[in-house]
């Protein structure tokens, strides 16, 4: 026991001194962007921090990106096999369309490859009504979305982006929401998608679907997601692209150049920004036990815990918390202490936390039967509070 007790204690001493170091950058992050955007913001995808902002939470029109909210709070409600039968009203709505006629039925994938790859208005009405009743009701789904993530300047009176003076978003909460969506794999998969087929009814014939969103051809890495437009809006324009771990998540509003734009914004990112692999899933840590059937349970991680920084940041800290011991029984998958990373991210010699990863059981172990005297468990005790 004292043995395992000692590692445990060079392993702690061990994670609290650790520093990662890394080269120190070659850009200027002083650089201001020029855009044509009136809105722009650009995000880190995983952990949603704000890379380059302008004007990015002023409340705006957010024409067909909209339909970014539409696809996640679908998925929320039916499963993609999900058949939808058109609704009349769903039938010529104004602008893009792939011109559904009433009664016609598709599964709701197909219906959000029409939706996101087409921008297809009468896509987005028909999964209205097709899981909510109506395009209001459907709305109201879309209003308490945006509240679970926090999206205090965003409001939702239909699915597909039509212009309305109480229909607005931020371009920061609009990189917030695209963060979330893009955690869903179907809806990852279909923005990444530049082309594909959806049934045609009433005939053998397909309907092709081409993606509007250039970036996927223009940009290397770039893996969608949404193109805008209203006179009332502008442009507009959410992009992600991901090189060498790190992914990033740009948004325009009212951007006359927005391929340009998004490609300097995408640069500006990955020029100044690296990925960092804090911690991985071979990372083990014993943590003493008593009363138990074993001395000690083995801590370790869930998955890489990988975080997006700066090139200039030169040293991270990591330090462990966790109690000194833990009492039986321990089950596999409990949390029994937490790894924090700290470093100075903004260069002005305040040291943050930039991440905290739980610590979990590897494994259960049961309790141990006490076949001590009275003694001996006060000794026990006693020992214990030197630990």
């Amino acid at each position: 026991m004292s043995r395992i007790l000692r590692l445990a204690a060079f392993l702690f001493s061990f994670c609290i001194l650790a520093g990662v170091t890394y080269f120190p950058a070659s850009a200027d992050t002083s650089e201001a962007l020029a855009l044509s955007a009136h809105s722009a913001v650009l995000i880190d995808a995983d952990s949603g921090s704000v890379l380059y902002a302008k004007n990015a939470n002023e409340r705006l029109p957010m024409a067909s990106t909209t339909k970014i909210m539409t696809a996640y709070v679908a998925l929320a409600l039916a499963k993609p096999e999900h058949v939808i039968r058109t609704d009349a009203g769903a039938v010529g709505i104004e602008g893009s369309s792939i011109y559904l006629s009433e009664g016609e039925e598709l599964t709701l994938e197909q219906l959000l490859y029409a939706l996101l790859l087409e921008s297809a208005n009468d896509a987005a009405a028909a999964i209205a009504i097709g899981l909510s009743g109506s395009v209001e009701a459907f709305a109201d789904e879309m209003n308490r979305k945006a509240q679970s993530l926090g999206l205090t300047n965003t409001h939702f009176t239909n699915p597909h982006g039509l212009h309305d003076e109480d229909h607005y978003t931020t371009a920061r909460e609009l990189a917030l929401l695209s963060h979330a969506a893009l955690q869903n794999e179907l809806i990852q998969t279909i923005v990444s998608t530049r082309k594909t087929t959806i049934p045609h009814a009433g005939s053998d014939g397909v309907r092709l679907l081409v993606n509007h969103n250039k970036m996927l051809r223009l940009y290397d890495g770039c893996i969608g997601v949404k193109t805008g437009f209203t006179k009332q809006s502008g442009r507009c324009l959410v992009s992600a692209a991901e090189r060498d771990g790190v992914r990033l998540i740009a948004v325009t509003i009212d951007a006359p150049n927005d391929w340009s734009d998004h490609t300097a914004m995408l640069d500006y990112g990955f020029a100044r920004y690296h990925s960092v692999k804090l911690c991985d899933m071979a990372f083990l840590y014993p943590l003493p036990l008593v009363n138990a059937k074993e001395d000690y349970v083995m801590l370790g991680v869930e998955e890489d815990a990988c975080v997006t920084l700066p090139n200039e940041v030169e040293e991270i800290q990591q330090v462990i918390e966790c109690r000194r011991f833990e009492s039986a029984p321990v089950f596999q998958g409990e949390v029994c202490g937490r790894m924090l990373f700290y470093c100075d991210s903004d260069g002005d010699g305040v040291r943050e936390c930039i991440a905290e990863v739980p610590m979990i059981a590897c494994y259960s172990v049961e309790t141990k039967a006490d076949t001590r005297t009275f003694w001996q468990k006060i000794l026990d005790w006693w020992a214990s509070l030197f630990l």
